[in-house]
């Protein structure tokens, strides 16, 4: 693991025509802020979160509000989560791995059921609350290339080359959701939902790197500018759906999801080029992430088996509220480079007397087009290079569990693996103007290095999650 030897800490890069910008910031916004996380009870982790069709689980209302209508019988649930987060970083051929271990209670959840009788087609009347939760920590450390040398701005330091010797972006954090849901049962044959959901997150954002001057021979750790950061924000959004039973063996859903209306409070340190301090500054920023329709099918032969398949398209594209040029940059970015992705989820159950075994396969695409930008090469030359996978990667899940069924008590377990690979750029870093650089500094010394040029790393994600559910139906 990377040591910082200096005291501050720091954030992922700013980057190419975004001369203001940290990477973090473009990262986060998808990652955690738009993200379509597969994390629920131990079901639904089971079956790739595959149930726009099925539903009956408390965590099918996240892909279709209507999944709530199923239920015919009260629900309570809690679901015990063990995740590991494993990232391997190859920059010049030399691997680095880190691992971070995490255990909590990921979920938990009802469904009080109200039966309306035999005298009307409304057959029942569904109230569901869950609350959901997932660390958002990731640690991406990559090696050093002593052939990237970066010379320094003429500060209040005497110039000279460093060399790059590691770089490190490390993110710690959590989110959480909360979510209420309304539903109904008509004929059992048409089950409508609708939600609210309350989302709030906290993050703390570290982007350094560490060089040595060629001169001294000493090395110093370097953080970038506006960093360390953090966020404490605080999100709404609703969702409504419908399923529709064509027959005993054929369900159709549909479902739609507002964008989530997120307001953040930031606080991070701006450093100023040929001055030896820096400042620390709180900003308000609100952003609206992409609306999502979902459309599903499920087939059911017999009480036995059920088979279900999810289509989940993003509509619109993040945007922030624009206070400034920052908020511009990161809009006109999004404008050019996003693209909506598409996700797909099949998901199974097939019952043994009271076994269940349960599995799915989830395919996430791309969320940005292909972005070219300049380079470091293995020897330290620079050139202009495409990625197809810049920030963020597509996403792989395949998931698998068993369950028992004691009639009033049920339990269940899952095991979930998510694999994604993209390309992690950073030590870009230019003159922004108004006495501020978007690069890296180190204090107190008022080193200031700016590279207009990247150094990019290949990032293997992968991420192993284990579940154990308990339920009672009453």
């Amino acid at each position: 693991m990377l040591k910082k030897t200096l005291l501050l800490i720091s954030i992922p890069v700013s980057f190419f025509y975004l001369k203001a910008q940290d990477v973090s910031v473009i990262t986060n916004t998808i990652d955690v802020y738009s993200g379509n996380q597969i994390n629920g009870t131990s079901k639904y982790n089971s079956m790739a979160g595959s149930m726009g069709a099925l539903g009956g689980d408390i965590s099918s209302a996240s892909v279709n509000p209507a999944g709530i209508g199923v239920f015919i019988t009260s629900d309570v649930n809690l679901t015990l989560g063990i995740n590991s987060n494993q990232n391997t970083s190859t920059l010049a051929g030399k691997p680095v791995s880190y691992k971070t271990n995490n255990t909590d209670l990921n979920n938990s959840g009802g469904v009080l059921s109200v039966n309306l009788g035999d005298t009307s087609k409304w057959k029942f009347i569904n109230l569901g609350i869950n609350y959901n939760t997932r660390s958002i920590d990731n640690y991406v450390e990559s090696a050093g290339n002593q052939n990237i040398q970066i010379s320094s701005n003429p500060t209040v330091a005497t110039p000279a080359k460093y060399s790059y010797l590691g770089h490190v972006y490390n993110r710690t954090g959590d989110i959480s959701k909360t979510s209420f849901t309304v539903a109904a049962n008509y004929d059992n044959r048409f089950y409508f939902g609708a939600g609210l959901n309350f989302h709030n997150s906290y993050l703390s954002q570290d982007d350094f790197a560490n060089f040595q001057n060629n001169t001294t021979n000493t090395i110093s750790s370097f953080d970038k500018q506006y960093t360390n950061f953090t966020e404490r924000a605080d999100g709404f959004s609703a969702n409504i759906g419908v399923i529709a039973k064509l027959n005993n063996q054929f369900r159709l859903g549909a479902a739609i999801e507002t964008p989530t209306w997120w307001n953040m409070d930031r606080v991070f340190n701006q450093y100023y080029k040929e001055d030896s301090y820096y400042d620390v500054f709180t900003e308000d920023r609100k952003l609206s992430t992409p609306m999502k329709a979902t459309i599903s099918a499920a087939f059911v032969p017999s009480k036995n088996f059920a088979l279900n398949v999810d289509f989940i398209q993003g509509i619109t594209k993040p945007k922030y509220k624009e206070y400034g040029g920052a908020e511009q940059e990161l809009n006109d970015f999004f404008s050019d480079s996003y693209k909506n992705s598409s996700e797909v989820r099949v998901g199974a159950e097939y019952r043994i007397a009271a076994f269940r075994l349960r599995g799915g396969y989830a395919y996430q695409g791309n969320s940005f087009d292909n972005i070219s930008i300049s380079n470091y090469n293995d020897n330290g030359s620079t050139s202009n290079q495409s990625y197809s996978n810049l920030f963020i990667g597509k996403r792989n899940v395949i998931g698998a569990g068993i369950g028992y069924d004691f009639q009033a008590f049920y339990i269940d377990a899952s095991y979930q693996n998510i694999s994604s690979t993209y390309s992690s750029p950073f030590l870009y870093g230019v003159d922004t103007g108004n006495n501020t650089t978007s690069g890296y500094y180190s204090d107190p010394a008022a080193i200031e290095l700016l590279s207009s040029s990247s150094a990019v790393s290949k990032v293997k994600n992968k991420r192993d999650n284990f579940s154990i559910t308990l339920g009672w139906k009453f």
